[in-house]
């Protein structure tokens, strides 16, 4: 075959190819996906989604080379109709590739825990949400200093909130954050100064456990708050992030004093 002739056969091939290098890219990254809204919505336990994750990953990184290496044929050949589909399988696998990378490098960044509190020497302790945590792998006991060094490391910024207001008024107040963050109110004890929720991740669902203190202080109250995942070593930082928007939400109060350090 001649070199006009064999360009030409390529030429032919790169359309067909291109759309099915594109239509694999979009299968893994819906794969992607629908592993952790699977285990959201009970089709499979999370180790599967990982497992899918993990194929995806993977799946994603070879539609992304070979599109690569087809975008480059398409651009000696001149056709130009198959660039489009060939730049969008490239972007797909890219990001069915970087999302759990980007994961992997956050949980290799941060400490291997999953419970995180505003009180490490004396964190709130969950009550009614133990029965719903029966089955639950991560145990509800606090790790101790172990942990408390872990977090110290990672979230010093984590700390108490203090109010200049009595406790049966600062109670309602932090009740009410707690509905607007969309947290699921498990019990609301304001004699024992204790609010409990759930709140669950968007993408895999995991449930995770919270609970908020509120005592009397020399200044008026003292708010804790403590959230905790139920499954996995590590959160990825969720649980920080939850209390971060939790702190931030009460600072807004007028009332508030500054938060103080981490197990003061």
């Amino acid at each position: 075959m001649t070199a006009p002739r064999r360009e030409g056969a390529v030429a032919a091939a790169l359309a067909p190819l291109a759309w099915l290098v594109l239509l694999l890219a979009v299968g893994a990254a819906l794969a992607g996906a629908a592993s952790g809204f699977g285990n959201r919505w009970g089709l499979w336990d999370f180790r599967t989604g990982f497992s899918i994750l993990r194929s995806a990953a993977y799946f994603g990184l070879a539609t992304a080379a070979g599109g690569a290496l087809l975008l480059i044929v398409a651009l000696v050949v001149r056709r130009w109709r198959s660039i489009p589909p060939l730049v969008v399988a490239i972007a797909l696998g890219g990001v069915t590739v970087a999302v759990p990378w980007l994961h992997l490098r956050e949980a290799q960044r941060l400490p291997p825990i999953h419970d995180i509190t505003t009180d490490t020497l004396n964190p709130p302790r969950f009550v009614d949400i133990l029965p719903l945590r029966r089955d639950a792998p991560n145990s509800a006991e606090y790790g101790g200093d172990t942990v408390a060094g872990l977090q110290m490391g990672a979230y010093d910024d984590i700390g108490p909130i203090t109010y200049q207001l009595p406790p049966r008024e600062v109670f309602p107040r932090v009740l009410a954050i707690v509905k607007d963050l969309g947290w699921t109110v498990v019990a609301a004890v304001p004699d024992a100064g204790r609010i409990e929720a759930t709140d669950r991740t968007f993408w895999f669902g995991f449930v995770d456990d919270i609970v908020v203190r509120v005592r009397p202080d020399a200044a008026g109250s003292r708010v804790d708050i403590r959230s905790a995942s139920r499954v996995g070593t590590s959160d990825l930082g969720t649980n920080a992030r939850r209390i971060r928007a939790f702190l931030d939400a009460v600072v807004k109060d007028s009332v508030v004093q500054a938060p103080k350090g981490s197990g003061s």
